[in-house]
């Protein structure tokens, strides 16, 4: 995994830009700073967000929340070679000699594909146990988006609930002008809190992770056709060219010139 400051960079823009906006129409920041707004728009979402989910899966969110600062180093391209040379290995040796090969890889899940076909599993079972780990990898990072998703919707849910708190102390003494400015204040901001870190924050960490995952997913199918080549003993340039229909575009251009590249300094 690689380091992603572009999340960190984003959110520093963007509160940054609110700020100036409160600066240029001559505002004071000190006049969107409310402990107790803070509290019922944060804390009190926080509370429902307890309610519903167990305690087990929130345990999660500091390192779900760190998930977004990280990248996958993976590259589909170097999977293609990857295979292509394995599948190279296995028809000029057997694929028994594919098993001095898995210790060197770091994922888990090419090394258990790998290891089957080592194993001689069919491999309708292997596709079997792949997809239903693939199932299952989905369902459980789909946890964790749907928390994020769930607090960005509860936010401002709880800076309503601050809205009306702060129109009931207004409403509850017309006659106190110091009371009507408290209320309407505390109604204003919190509406203000639960806006701003529903759809600066929380809802785009959601759809980052689920970015994420859906590419995590996508190199992991394209894992179980390159086992399942490989298996079967096709010709390695045709486990390359399936392959290569995972990669985008602009991938497969620069694959092709990769390959010229090579061919020209062989000949």
């Amino acid at each position: 995994m690689k380091k992603n400051i572009i999340p960190l960079i984003a959110l520093f823009v963007g509160f940054t830009l609110i700020i100036s906006a409160i600066a240029i129409d001559e505002g004071s920041i000190l006049l969107f700073w409310s402990i107790s707004s803070l509290f019922i728009t944060m804390l009190g979402s926080f509370c429902a967000l307890m309610v519903s989910f167990p305690f087990k899966y929130l345990k999660a969110v500091p390192s779900l929340m760190k998930q977004i600062f990280l990248v996958s180093s993976d590259s589909r391209r170097e999977l293609v070679a990857l295979f292509s040379e394995l599948s190279r290995k296995a028809r000029r040796e057997g694929l028994l000699s594919l098993e001095d090969e898995i210790s060197n890889y770091d994922d888990q899940f090419l090394k258990r594909g790998l290891q089957m076909v080592v194993d001689g599993i069919e491999p309708e079972t292997i596709k079997d146990i792949l997809d239903l780990e693939i199932e299952t990898t989905e369902n459980r990072h789909g946890i964790g988006q749907d928390i994020f998703r769930a607090w960005g919707e509860l936010a401002p849910a709880f800076g309503m609930i601050g809205t009306l708190i702060g129109l009931i102390i207004m409403l509850s003494d017309l006659e106190d002008p110091s009371n009507i400015g408290k209320g309407m204040a505390t109604a204003l901001i919190t509406t203000f809190y639960g806006t701003l870190f529903a759809n600066l924050v929380l809802i785009p960490i959601a759809n980052n992770l689920k970015a994420q995952t859906e590419e995590e997913l996508f190199t992991r199918e394209m894992m179980i056709e390159g086992i399942l080549a490989i298996q079967s003993g096709i010709n390695p340039r045709i486990v390359e060219e399936k392959l290569m229909t995972y990669l985008s575009p602009q991938e497969r251009i620069q694959e092709k010139e990769k390959e010229k590249e090579m061919v020209t300094e062989y000949e």
